[in-house]
């Protein structure tokens, strides 16, 4: 079990869980959150999307604004990591399949 687990983490996610749209998110983040954070964290799940794509460093790195650094640590999660980026890809691909399905 990773060491931030905590009741304080666990209300956090149970906090996340509950909003239902983006601009909910919206909402909560920009109380929750810098900008800053935001934006970190965006850039990391776009770096995991686009290594999962096969996209090389540099190209990463030109298109987000990452650092090679970020991209190896992502690259080191996508392999070795938790799970994490690969479930949340993988949903939010079979959610815009979905969606395309339905036009």
């Amino acid at each position: 079990m990773a060491s931030f687990h905590s009741e304080e983490t666990d209300h956090l996610f149970q906090a996340l869980l509950t909003l239902q749209s983006v601009e909910e998110c919206y909402q909560f983040f920009e109380d929750i959150c810098t900008i800053r954070e935001i934006e970190s964290i965006s850039q990391r799940l776009e770096v995991a999307r686009l290594l999962k794509a096969g996209r090389v460093y540099t190209d990463i790195a030109a298109v987000t604004g990452a650092s090679t650094a970020t991209i190896s640590r992502v690259n080191r999660c996508l392999a070795y990591g938790a799970g994490g980026y690969e479930l949340v890809l993988q949903r939010m691909d079979t959610a815009d399949e979905e969606g395309n399905e339905a036009e």
